[in-house]
């Protein structure tokens, strides 16, 4: 166990938070995390890009011309890839990029990635985030006193806590998630990952 300290919603030391070494507290394997978020990025692709194949380009029914005679390269279809307005030839097609990864490589990315953050100094601890109703204002002021509002932030809240969702949504530069959608592309691109002492909590119990 590792202590780290936790701030209040004005940026002052309130406590400390145990932190366990081995979620926190490892060594970053960067080629397991290079291959897990690239994984968990492919997934996301839609693949719904799409081209059309000269049996799919309307026309070009009917030879163009005779087959010899003509002293012409022969010709079967105006609707080939070398004419123009003709059929794309070996163009992307609707597949999926998902990409499948085991879980122990998952967990140990994840740890990766917190443990860095810690090593970096870019992730904080805030005691609460109580929002009695959504204020952007508030959420600001909250950036501004704990030193980061001039960086791009993840935030991790509680999957039920929509008042500090909504309140941190339309600032620039900050990406609110639920602590269920954290994953390892998720907390990596950022210049400092914001949770509450609890949140921090359930991640570390999640990849123990």
């Amino acid at each position: 166990m590792s202590k780290y300290v936790i701030k209040s919603a004005a940026g002052e030391q309130v406590g400390e938070a145990e932190l366990s070494s081995d979620v926190f507290g490892i060594e970053p394997n960067i080629p397991v995390i290079h291959q897990v978020v690239v994984c968990q990025a492919a997934s996301q692709r839609q693949g719904t890009h799409s081209t059309k194949n000269r049996h799919d380009v309307s026309g070009g029914g009917v030879k163009p011309y005779r087959q010899k005679g003509t002293g012409r390269a022969r010709q079967g279809s105006i609707r080939a890839g070398q004419w123009v307005g003709g059929g794309v030839i070996f163009g992307p097609m609707p597949h999926s990029h998902a990409k499948r990864i085991n879980n122990k490589m998952v967990k140990l990315a994840m740890k990766g990635v917190l443990s860095g953050k810690v090593a970096d100094s870019e992730l904080v601890l805030v005691d609460s985030l109580d929002f009695e109703k959504p204020s952007t204002k508030q959420a600001k002021a909250l950036l501004v006193n704990l030193g980061i509002a001039d960086k791009r932030v993840t935030l991790v809240v509680p999957d039920d806590d929509v008042n500090t969702y909504l309140s941190f949504r339309n600032i620039e530069k900050v990406t609110v998630i639920g602590v269920s959608e954290a994953t390892t592309y998720n907390l990596i691109d950022n210049g400092s990952l914001l949770m509450t002492a609890d949140v921090a909590k359930n991640l570390e119990e999640v990849l123990a």
